[in-house]
This record gives structure tokens, C-alpha cells and sequence, in this order.
């Protein structure tokens, strides 16, 4: 642990302090004449310091040796401040051009930014480095955006650490930290932060085919010290042999090996039955609002028109679902930003008209009695259209960039990016809470209408007829109420990944269910009536 050394380093510049004492920090190139012009230990404190001596590419190299010794040493680089004291270094390094340099575990680049600056690529391997070309063996490649609007005066330094192969973590990661390797990226006199054009940072990733981790692309806080992702998108699909980091910010970036709950597999082909089951979703639900234009006695059902809103709901989920993976993938905020908010909005609503759907068995099957009530649909509408309005709303207002690129499962940043909810605080109240509130409600109001379902016997029915009419009654109930979502709770250790497939099947055909139960009332009612017309005329007669 020498990581005093560089802060003595440091400590001595600030208070005007000379030393030529430590061995280590002696000047690299005893033969130079601007280092005998120097004549003392390295210059490598603030610019601010009155002395407004900076410290010299060969100063820079002594210090990059100094750690590079205590990476090969094996006793590793535990101290943060090492590392921020390196990065100061390298900032406030002399130079006039653009200087490469390396050693066995530490490799970096002091970039003089020519006027105006128009970004600029740099390409890495554990030996080498270099500016908008290619290297033997490349490990990193980093793409810089002219956004940085760095000038002559602002050094841009690039510094990749490989730490030896041990078993300890690095800083304290959570995860294995991929190769052991972080990639700083900084500039002199300025704090990089919310950029819009994005820095990206691509590294070579030699994974298993059978790995059961995902790489995450994390960045560490040195002032909070642990690692973070926010800022930072994981852009990777399995198999490939890179991966590439694209974060709003500078700092030093890493890839976690962090577990994955589901199979790269088991997520594509999740993927391709949600898109299936939402496709015919919709398409039967266009069908059901259809059937019930052309019917004037189903448009005269209060039943059937709830029924009609949660399809509605549910054409606007799923038409705004299914296209928000293609929709992220492009570089278009405001578009995602808009199919993020109609997502949100169609499923709070989808929610809330499930909720009404509870309401009104609870009517018909609870109150039974005196259940009139004024203008009942509109006051419904006004709920199931009007509360996730008025959430959606307030999330807006509050927090703007709630909404934005996300991924499908959070803790594998590698799955599905869409648009939709960013801040997960957001989205456990007004989507977890508000559904596990639904779900709660009609998880009772489903346990009243099974008990109501098999305490009735028509005496001139069949016990085969029964069965089936309360087979076809229990599971119309289960599609309306939306009783399926709730299978997502049970989604956890051993039973995630059999769970989101019996989520995705069955939450994704929930229009296709809600059409054949929309069908067999349609059939029911035609077959009542028939037998109706006949009783009567058989009376008449």
C-alpha cells in the first residue's frame, strides 16, 4: 500500500515543498535537458498553486511507474486515493502534443485538443495506445464526442488500470470485476456530467457460452465509493464478442460480471412470445370492439361496455409495448420520451379498468340490491380514464426525465432496453403499488365469485353442463380481473424463470382470452333469446 507516496506527492506541491529525497519519485531521465533544467522532485500539484509550475510528461511517467510497481508488486491498489491522485497527475501534465505512454499494468494518453474540437477516438491494448487507429491485440477503444468542447488548455487524459488476477474484489465491487480493469476517462479544469451526445467506451468480452453472468457497465464514485450505473447504457446481445459502454459522463468506467436470472435464451425467446401473444392480442381485441359496433343489443350491456374500456386499455398497451424496443434503439429522446409516457398511461389504465371490472361483479354479486347508480359509466370513465391521467400527470411534472431508456429487468442490464420508466422509486409506487392494490381487491372479489359460481345448481341442468358453464364463468372472471398479472409476484429463486414464462403466455393473450369470452356471451345471449322465442311460441300455440 504506497498510495502515501502520491499524496505526499501532491501535499508537498501545495505547500511550495521540494523534495529530492524519495528515491521513487526521482526523475525518469536523468539525460533530458528540460529534466536537469527542473532540477526537483515532480511538479504535479493544482494549477491554482503559486509556484504555477506543472509537472513534465517525464514527472508523469515517474508517478505511472511508482503505481505500475505496486500493481506488479500483487499486493494491489486498494486505495481510491491513489488512483485520484494519478488522475490529477496526468491532468495537470505539461504537454504540447499528444503523449502516449505505458507500462505492464497501466497505460494512458495525455491528449493537447486542437481548436475546435471535433471529438476523437482512441484505441487501447494492454501495451499501446493511440489516436483514431487501430492497435495489435486491442482491448478498449473509446469514442469522445465533440460535445466535450474541450480547448487547448484542457488536457484530456485517458488512463486504463489492470489490476493482477486475484480473488479479491476491486474498490469493493459487487461483482467480478471483467479482467480486473477499469478505463478513466477525465479533462483538465472541467467536470463532464449530462452530455447529450454520449461518450462510449467498447472493450473485447471473451465469455462462455454456458456463463451464467451478464457484463454490466458500471462507473465508480469515488465520493461515495461503490459502483454505480446510472448515466451508463449496457449495450450487448449474447454472443457478441464486444461490448460497449455509453454513458453521459467522464470517470472511471468498468464491465461487472454480475449474476443473470434468466438465460440470454430463455430472454429471446421471451421476447419473441410476448411480441406473438401481443400481436394476436390486439388483433382479437379490434375484432371484439368490432362485434360490439355491429350489435345494438351487446352496446345496450353496462357489462359489455366495461368490458369494451379494458379492451381499449389494452389495444393501447400493447400497440405501445410491442414497437418500444425499436423505439429505444433509436437516438430520438423525444420519441421514446412519448412512447414511455403512453405506456405508462395505457397500463395504469389497463390497471384501473381491471380494478372496475372487480367493482361492478362486486355490484352484481355483493349489493345485489339497490346498486343503481347515476351515470354510472360516465363516472367509471372518469376513474379509469381520468386517475392514471392525472398520475401521469404528476410524474411529469415532478421529474421529467422519469421517463426515458430502461431495461426490462433491472438487474440484468443486458435484457431488453425499452422506453418506459427510469426511476425506479416511480415505478415501484405507481405501477407495483397501484397493481398489487388492484390485484389484492380482485383477488378477493374473485374468491366471492368462485364461492357465488358453485353454490348455484340449476335443477334442470346437467352436471356436465354446470361444469362447464362454471369452468367457462371462473376463468372469464380470471381474464377480466387481470388475475394472470399477479403471476409476476411468484416470479423469484427457482421459480423465475418457469413464472415469466407463464406470465408472458398468458398476461400477453389476455386480449385474445377476453375476445373468446366476449364470443361465448354473444352465443349465450343469442342461444337465451332463441330458447325465449321459442317458449313463447310454443305458449301461443
Amino acid at each position: 500500500m504506497k498510495w502515501w507516496f502520491l499524496w505526499w506527492l501532491l501535499l508537498s506541491l501545495l505547500f511550495h515543498k521540494k523534495s529530492d529525497s524519495l528515491d521513487s519519485c526521482k526523475e525518469e531521465d536523468s539525460g533530458s535537458n528540460e529534466d536537469e533544467n527542473q532540477g526537483s522532485f515532480p511538479k504535479c500539484g493544482l494549477s491554482e498553486m503559486i509556484s504555477n509550475k506543472r509537472p513534465t510528461v517525464s514527472d508523469a511517467k515517474s508517478c505511472m511507474e511508482e503505481v505500475n510497481s505496486i500493481l506488479s508488486s500483487g499486493n494491489g491498489l486498494d486505495s481510491t486515493e491513489t488512483i485520484e491522485c494519478l488522475e490529477q497527475i496526468l491532468e495537470e501534465t505539461q504537454v504540447n502534443e499528444t503523449v502516449c505512454m505505458s507500462f505492464p499494468h497501466l497505460v494512458a494518453v495525455l491528449l493537447k485538443p486542437k481548436c475546435p474540437f471535433e471529438g476523437v477516438e482512441i484505441h487501447a491494448s494492454d501495451t499501446e495506445a493511440a489516436l483514431d487507429q487501430s492497435v495489435t491485440n486491442s482491448k478498449v477503444n473509446v469514442r469522445l464526442p465533440r460535445e466535450l468542447y474541450a480547448g487547448t488548455d484542457n488536457t484530456i487524459v485517458f488512463c486504463m488500470i489492470t489490476w493482477l488476477q486475484t480473488n479479491r474484489t476491486i474498490f469493493g465491487a459487487p461483482g467480478v470485476l471483467y479482467e480486473n480493469r477499469l478505463v478513466g476517462l477525465s479533462v483538465r479544469s472541467k467536470n463532464i456530467s449530462g452530455l447529450q451526445e454520449r461518450v462510449t467506451i467498447t472493450m473485447a468480452l471473451s465469455m462462455d457460452k454456458n456463463e451464467t453472468k451478464s457484463p454490466k457497465c458500471v462507473f465508480y464514485d469515488f465520493s461515495r465509493k461503490e459502483y454505480y450505473s446510472e448515466g451508463c447504457l449496457t449495450l450487448w446481445d449474447c454472443g457478441q464478442s464486444h461490448i460497449t459502454c455509453s454513458c453521459d459522463h467522464l470517470t472511471y468506467f468498468g464491465v461487472l460480471l454480475v449474476p443473470a436470472d434468466i438465460s440470454p435464451e430463455d430472454q429471446e425467446i421471451l421476447k419473441h412470445i410476448s411480441l406473438i401473444g401481443c400481436s394476436l392480442s390486439v388483433f382479437a381485441l379490434v375484432i371484439t370492439i368490432f362485434l360490439f359496433i355491429v350489435n345494438r343489443k351487446v352496446r345496450a350491456d353496462v357489462a359489455m361496455k366495461i368490458h369494451i374500456n379494458l379492451a381499449v386499455a389494452l389495444i393501447l398497451l400493447n400497440i405501445h409495448f410491442m414497437p418500444s424496443k425499436a423505439v429505444a434503439d433509436v437516438s430520438s429522446t423525444a420519441l421514446c420520451f412519448y412512447v414511455a409516457v403512453s405506456l405508462h398511461y395505457s397500463l395504469l389504465a389497463s390497471f384501473s379498468w381491471m380494478a372496475l371490472e372487480g367493482f361492478h361483479i362486486y355490484l352484481l354479486l355483493v349489493r345485489v340490491f339497490n346498486i343503481y347508480v347515476k351515470r354510472y359509466l360516465l363516472k367509471l370513465a372518469v376513474v379509469g380514464w381520468g386517475v392514471p391521467a392525472v398520475i401521469v400527470s404528476l410524474v411529469m411534472i415532478i421529474d421529467r426525465d422519469a421517463y426515458g431508456h430502461v431495461s426490462v429487468d433491472s438487474s440484468n442490464p443486458n435484457s431488453t432496453m425499452i422506453c418506459y420508466i427510469t426511476d425506479d422509486t416511480v415505478k415501484l409506487v405507481t405501477t407495483v403499488g397501484v397493481f398489487a392494490l388492484v390485484f389484492t381487491f380482485n383477488v378477493i372479489l374473485f374468491g366471492v365469485t368462485v364461492r357465488r359460481v358453485l353454490s348455484s345448481h340449476p335443477t334442470n341442468e346437467s352436471d356436465s353442463a354446470r361444469v362447464k358453464r362454471e369452468i367457462s364463468t371462473v376463468m372469464g372472471v380470471v381474464t377480466l380481473l387481470g388475475i394472470t398479472w399477479g403471476l409476476i409476484f411468484f416470479s423469484f429463486g427457482h421459480l423465475t424463470t418457469p413464472g415469466l414464462y407463464i406470465f408472458c403466455i398468458l398476461s400477453s393473450l389476455q386480449g385474445f382470452f377476453i375476445f373468446l369470452w366476449f364470443v361465448m356471451s354473444l352465443k349465450k345471449n343469442r342461444d337465451s333469446a332463441t330458447k325465449t322465442s321459442k317458449e313463447t311460441h310454443t305458449t301461443n300455440t
